[in-house]
C-alpha cells in the first residue's frame, strides 16, 4: 500500500510539472517528482510509467479546462490539416497529443514531413507569410547522438514540423509513451478520421474559415517592423528609434505586471501609429489595432500622452477626473511610467519575435 501511495504522489507531481510546462519529458519529470516526493534516491520500481502520467495530465486538462479543451482539440485537428494540406508534396503525419486527444494548454500540433532539406518546406511556409524558426537539436539516445531537425511554425496554434528523409516515410516509429508504434495519420487518413469523429463537420467550411483566419500576432508584427524605420527627437528619445523603444516600454511592463496581457499588449503597441502617421499616432494606433485588440488595451493606448501630463501635472482636472474614473487608471499612470522609462541608450532588451511570443504563451495560458 505505502508503494502504491507514493506511486501515485509521484505520477501526481509529474503530472502537475508537465501541465505547468516547467518540464517537457517525461523522465525528468519523474525523476525530479520522485526526489522531491521521496526526499532522496527512488527505487526504479516506483517510478510511474509514462503512460499513468499521460492519464494524470489529462485529467487535470479536463479539471481545469473543460468544454474549451473539447472545442480548441476540434479547431487545432482542422488547423492541421490544413497546413498538411499544404505541405501534401512532403507527405506530412500527423502524430502526438493533436491527434490522440490528449491535448492541454500549451499543446503543439505535431507533424512528420519528409524532405531531403528544409526548402520544399520553408518556400510554402514563406509563400503562407508564416513566422517560423529552424532548429537542429542533438539527442543522444542509448549512447548514439542524432541530430534532429524541427520547424517550429508560429501561428494561432504552435506547430512542430520535425523533418525526416523521404526514405522514412513508411517507417514505423515508437511512442515514447507506449513503447507501440505510434499513431499517425496522413492527409486522407486525418480527413476520415474527422467526418468520423464530428460527423456534422463542414469540413471545406471550416478550413475556408481556418484558411481565412488572421493571427493577430502576425498583424501585431507587421504593424511593429516599420518602427525601426522611425528615428525620434534625440531630445526626448535619445535611446534610438522607435521599435527600440517599444521593446524597452515592452520589458519595463512585464517586469510591473508579468501576467497581465493586456496591459503588456499596450506597451509593446503604444506607438505603432507612429509609422502610419507621425501627426496623429495615437488614431492611427487606434484605427489599425481596432479589430485585434480589447476596448482595455486600446483605452491603455488611446490615453498614453495623457499619462505623461499626470506625470507632469499639467493635465486639466475635468480630463484628470474623466481618467481617474476608469479602473484602469492605476495601469495608466504605470504605462506613462514605463512609457518614460524605456529610452534608455544601449539598454538590453529581446527582440521582437521573442516578445511577441511572450505575450501569445500568456493568451494561451489564461486566454
Amino acid at each position: 500500500m505505502a508503494n502504491e501511495k507514493l506511486r501515485r504522489q509521484i505520477v501526481h507531481e509529474a503530472a502537475r510539472m508537465m501541465y505547468e510546462r516547467n518540464e517537457s519529458e517525461y523522465y525528468r519529470a519523474k525523476m525530479k517528482a520522485g526526489r522531491r516526493v521521496c526526499q532522496g534516491w527512488v527505487k526504479p520500481s516506483d517510478l510511474p510509467s509514462n503512460a499513468e502520467i499521460r492519464e494524470e495530465i489529462q485529467r487535470m486538462a479536463s479539471l481545469f479546462e473543460g468544454q474549451s479543451r473539447t472545442d480548441k482539440l476540434r479547431e487545432m485537428r482542422v488547423e492541421a490539416l490544413r497546413i498538411m494540406r499544404l505541405l501534401s508534396h512532403c507527405k506530412p503525419k500527423l502524430i502526438g497529443s493533436v491527434l490522440t486527444g490528449h491535448v492541454r494548454q500549451g499543446s503543439d500540433i505535431d507533424i512528420h514531413v519528409f524532405a531531403s532539406n528544409t526548402d520544399p518546406v520553408t518556400s510554402v511556409l514563406d509563400l503562407e507569410g508564416l513566422t517560423y524558426d529552424v532548429e537542429h537539436k542533438r539527442v543522444r539516445k542509448h549512447g548514439e547522438e542524432r541530430v534532429f531537425t524541427h520547424i517550429h511554425v508560429r501561428d494561432r496554434y504552435p506547430i512542430e514540423l520535425t523533418l525526416y528523409t523521404p526514405d522514412k516515410a513508411s517507417f514505423v516509429f515508437k511512442s515514447s509513451i507506449t513503447g507501440k508504434a505510434m499513431d499517425r495519420a496522413s492527409v486522407a487518413e486525418l480527413e476520415a478520421f474527422l467526418a468520423t469523429e464530428y460527423p456534422d463537420i463542414d469540413l471545406d467550411g471550416e478550413l475556408a474559415a481556418a484558411d481565412n483566419a488572421v493571427d493577430r500576432f502576425q498583424v501585431y508584427r507587421a504593424l511593429l517592423l516599420p518602427l525601426e524605420g522611425v528615428k525620434q527627437s534625440k531630445k526626448y528619445h535619445p535611446e534610438g528609434d522607435a521599435l527600440y523603444h517599444s521593446l524597452q516600454v515592452f520589458e519595463l511592463a512585464r517586469d510591473e505586471v508579468p501576467y497581465d496581457e493586456e496591459f503588456i499588449l499596450a506597451a509593446l503597441l503604444h506607438d505603432v501609429g507612429k509609422a502610419i502617421d507621425a501627426g496623429d499616432h495615437v488614431g492611427a494606433a487606434l484605427e489599425a489595432l481596432a479589430e485585434f485588440t480589447t476596448d482595455r488595451t486600446r483605452w491603455l493606448i488611446e490615453h498614453h500622452m495623457e499619462a505623461h501630463l499626470i506625470h507632469d501635472r499639467t493635465i486639466g482636472h475635468r480630463a484628470h477626473l474623466r481618467l481617474k474614473e476608469s479602473p484602469d487608471y492605476e495601469e495608466l499612470v504605470m504605462l506613462g511610467q514605463c512609457d518614460r522609462g524605456g529610452r534608455i541608450p544601449g539598454m538590453q532588451v529581446c527582440d521582437l519575435d521573442e516578445a511577441l511570443e511572450y505575450i501569445r504563451d500568456l493568451a494561451r495560458q489564461y486566454g
